[in-house]
């Protein structure tokens, strides 16, 4: 498991795009979430405004990316996984490969990937959800903390004392990516007025995957982002499935390493008008350090 500094990447230095940006009312904005339709957004208290960004080709960069500095780098990890689809090989096979990728990438005591996710653009993929097109982070402080209590009702107590981090890790199911990648946020650029508290309110029950990225009062509570100009965004262009974007979500320490960073998708101008769909599939898991 090494990182990975493919040339495969098309040559852009950066493209510009519109990225969807919360516009902050000092009002908490809730979003409702539909476990019935994909994952869809079923109504949105908040208000949204576009802007346009320029999101830097990352796989130009002379110094590779870390999870400590920016929030995010790139690693290289096969996979015997046939068939991301099948819910049970996922969660026997891929979940510890990803344990232990992330454990060697932040010397964590201790990792438990707990969620997946399967995204696709195409219309009527079963067993998917459609990519977010907003730019958030999956959690704050309070859902942080949360999420350790619902896993570790028993030891909670004991973990929360201590260091911990929730960490995504994303990758293609098909690749190369071509349309729609996933773009994500230098961490050191993002301040603390940028990060507004959302609650996330699941509707339904379909017993699926949706259901078990709940908490269990099914009223969860995200980072959305306003506006900062100051934001770097980067993108890995036409990632393969052997290639793994890890993310910070949360990091529990307050030591001046990057605690959040933000991801979304996004709408690339370069992409081809014969594109194929974009379909990926990202894993959640809690890190847990001495």
């Amino acid at each position: 498991m090494t990182r990975t500094h493919s040339e495969a990447g098309h040559a852009l230095r950066s493209v510009w795009a519109d990225l969807h940006y919360i516009i902050n009312t000092g009002v908490k904005p809730t979003t409702y979430v539909s476990s019935r339709n994909a994952g869809r957004s079923t109504r949105r208290e908040v208000k949204v405004g576009i802007q346009r960004m320029e999101i830097r080709n990352a796989r130009l960069l002379v110094e590779h990316t870390s999870l400590d500095r920016e929030g995010f780098e790139l690693r290289a990890q096969s996979s015997p996984v046939i068939d991301f689809r099948d819910d049970e090989h996922v969660e026997r096979v891929h979940y510890p490969e990803i344990e232990r990728l992330i454990q060697h990438a932040t010397g964590a005591k201790r990792v438990r990937v707990f969620d997946h996710v399967r995204r696709s653009s195409r219309d009527g993929c079963p067993g998917t959800r459609v990519p977010v097109f907003a730019v958030h982070n999956d959690y704050t402080p309070r859902s942080g903390s949360q999420r350790v209590r619902d896993l570790f009702p028993d030891e909670a107590a004991d973990l929360l004392r201590r260091r911990f981090s929730l960490i995504n890790a994303w990758h293609p199911i098909l690749g190369p990516v071509e349309s729609f990648p996933l773009a994500v946020c230098d961490g050191r650029t993002i301040r603390p007025k940028d990060l507004v508290a959302t609650n996330l309110v699941y509707e339904g029950d379909d017993g699926g995957a949706f259901s078990r990225a709940q908490s269990s009062n099914s009223i969860g509570e995200v980072f959305n982002l306003a506006h900062n100009p100051e934001h770097g965004w980067f993108y890995f262009p036409r990632m393969e499935r052997e290639e793994i974007l890890v993310f910070k979500c949360f990091d529990s320490a307050i030591d001046g390493r990057v605690r959040f960073t933000a991801h979304t998708a996004f709408d690339d101008p370069s992409t081809a008008a014969d594109a194929a769909p974009r379909e990926s599939i990202e894993l959640r898991a809690l890190a847990f350090f001495e």
